[in-house]
Parts: C-alpha cells; sequence; structure tokens
C-alpha cells in the first residue's frame, strides 16, 4: 500500500532537516493519510478509500460520487 491519496493525489514530499549549525540531512513529509470505509449510494456498496485529510474535506465538499468521478478522470483512483 502506498502512501498516495486515492482522491486528491496527494504524495510524500523530500525535504532537509536542517540542525541549529544549519546542518542539512534528507528526510520526507509524508501525507496524513487515513484508511476509510464509504458507503457509495449509486453503487449500493463499501469501498475503502486511502485518502489524506484535504481528500475527505474534499468529499464533505463536494460529495462521494463527485470526488470518485473527479479522481478518476485525474487517474489517482486505481
Amino acid at each position: 500500500m502506498s502512501k498516495i491519496c486515492q482522491i486528491t493525489g496527494k504524495q510524500a514530499l523530500v525535504g532537509n532537516n536542517v540542525s541549529h549549525s544549519k546542518r542539512r540531512t534528507k528526510r520526507r513529509f509524508n501525507v496524513n493519510l487515513f484508511t476509510k470505509k464509504f458507503y457509495w449510494v449509486e453503487q449500493d456498496c463499501w469501498i475503502d478509500l486511502n485518502i489524506s485529510a484535504a481528500g475527505l474535506r474534499l468529499i464533505n465538499k463536494i460529495g462521494l460520487d463527485a470526488a470518485i468521478k473527479q479522481a478518476a478522470e485525474k487517474g489517482y483512483l486505481k
């Protein structure tokens, strides 16, 4: 299971830890992911999604069906 949101397509970024003496070491900025079950009324079934907090807000705003259609058009939903 990769760390990618299935609705927004967000994934981990790479950056630097910077110490007080300005030494830089590589680090990852991970996505705030959840595994959440949703009931999809249009298909009359339960689905599991790996979803970020931003994806959860998007589903609350536009609805599950519209969010899944939007993610499928962009190629985020596998």
